[in-house]
């Protein structure tokens, strides 16, 4: 019987497979999904995602005084953007839209 499954369900499959070591082959025969299924919904997700810019939190740190004073350092591609730490996140919001673009 198929299995009908929401873009956030896929979302969350294709993120698992990601980060396991395994194949989408290996991935899809472990957990029963069809290949042509999981490429349908990545290529889906893809499309709709193509214009953002995935982030990725390598290590959270609590900021101390002397941290809160530095400027907020902003890299994408070979741009590189160096931010006041007032910068109102609506701005830095829509400066990192900009710059996915």
């Amino acid at each position: 019987m198929r299995k009908t499954r929401s873009l956030e369900q896929w979302r969350n499959i294709i993120e698992e497979q990601q980060a396991s070591d395994l194949t989408i082959t290996e991935f899809c025969h472990q957990h029963a999904l069809s290949k042509t299924s999981f490429y349908a919904a990545r290529s889906k997700l893809n499309t709709e995602s193509s214009r953002f810019v995935q982030a990725k939190v390598t290590k959270h740190v609590a900021p101390t005084e002397q941290q809160q004073q530095q400027l907020i350092m902003v890299t994408i591609g070979s741009v590189k953007i160096s931010l006041p730490p007032t910068m109102p996140v609506a701005y830095l919001s829509q400066l990192l839209r900009e710059l996915a673009l």
